[in-house]
C-alpha cells in the first residue's frame, strides 16, 4: 500500500529549497488546478528529471519534473530536431525542454491506445502528471518475475504493438519498463519518435539489442530483430 510520507508538509518546504521560483510556480499552478494537492514523497532523482509521488483527494500520481537547469539540452534537441512532429522547433533551451516534455504527453497518449503505458494527467512546461501504476510498481531491473520467459514474450508483444501505434520507443530497457504483478508497462517515453523518422529504425535496433542483453542475464532468448524489422516496415 501506498503511504503518505510521515515528514508530509515540512518535506514540501524541503522541496522547495530545490525547485526554482519558474518551477515552484508551475507546481503551484497544477495543485491549484486539482491535479493534486501536494509532493508527499521522492521516487527517483535524476540528474535531468525528479519524479516524485503527489497526493490527491482520491488516490496520488505521478509529477514528473524536469530540471531546467540540469538537462541535457544538447541530447534533447538532436532527438527531438529528428521528429517529424516538431519540425522547425526553435533552438532554445526552454522551448526545447518544453517540447520535450509535450513529447512525451503526446507520446503517452498515443501508446495508451495500444499498450499498457501511465496515463498522461497534464504537463505544464517543465512538468508531467502521469498516473500511478499499480502499487508504485518496480522497474524491471529491480523486480525480476519468475515466469521470465513468459514476461519476455509480454514485452515482444508490446513492442510489436507500439509499431502499429507508429512508434518507436528509443530507449527501451530494464530501466524504462516495470514489472507490475508479472505485465510489462512502459515508462519514459519522452525519447520515443514516430516510425517515419529517419532514424527510427536505428532506434528501434538499439531497444531490441537492450531487450536482449537484458533477459539473456535470465534465459535464452531468441532473436527477435528480424520480425521487429518485418514489423517495421509493414507499419512504417
Amino acid at each position: 500500500m501506498v503511504r503518505k510520507s510521515r515528514k508530509g508538509r515540512q518535506e514540501w518546504k524541503t522541496y522547495k529549497n530545490v525547485f526554482d521560483s519558474f518551477t515552484l510556480r508551475n507546481i503551484h499552478t497544477l495543485a491549484s488546478k486539482g491535479y493534486f494537492k501536494e509532493l508527499t514523497s521522492p521516487l527517483a532523482l535524476g540528474k535531468e528529471a525528479n519524479i516524485f509521488l503527489a497526493e490527491k483527494d482520491d488516490g496520488y500520481v505521478i509529477v514528473k519534473i524536469y530540471r531546467l537547469e540540469n538537462c541535457n539540452f544538447n541530447k534533447m534537441y538532436s532527438y527531438i530536431s529528428t521528429d517529424p512532429r516538431f519540425i522547425g522547433l526553435d533552438n532554445q533551451k526552454r522551448k526545447v525542454i518544453f517540447s520535450w516534455v509535450q513529447r512525451e504527453y503526446r507520446n503517452l497518449l498515443t501508446a495508451r491506445d495500444k499498450i499498457r503505458v501511465p496515463t498522461p494527467i497534464a504537463f505544464k512546461d517543465n512538468i508531467l502528471v502521469m498516473e500511478l501504476i499499480g502499487d508504485v510498481a518496480d522497474q524491471l531491473k529491480n523486480d525480476v518475475p519468475k515466469d521470465i520467459d513468459g514476461f519476455f514474450e509480454k514485452v515482444v508483444a508490446q513492442m510489436k504493438l507500439l509499431l502499429t501505434a507508429g512508434l518507436v520507443h528509443g530507449d527501451l530497457s530494464e530501466f524504462n519498463i516495470l514489472n507490475d504483478n508479472g505485465e510489462p508497462v512502459f515508462i519514459d517515453m519522452s525519447q520515443s519518435t514516430t516510425i517515419k523518422a529517419f532514424d527510427a529504425k536505428e532506434l528501434l535496433e538499439r531497444d531490441v539489442k537492450n531487450v536482449l542483453r537484458f533477459f539473456s542475464k535470465y534465459t535464452k532468448p531468441r532473436d527477435i530483430l528480424p520480425e521487429m524489422l518485418e514489423h517495421f516496415e509493414k507499419h512504417k
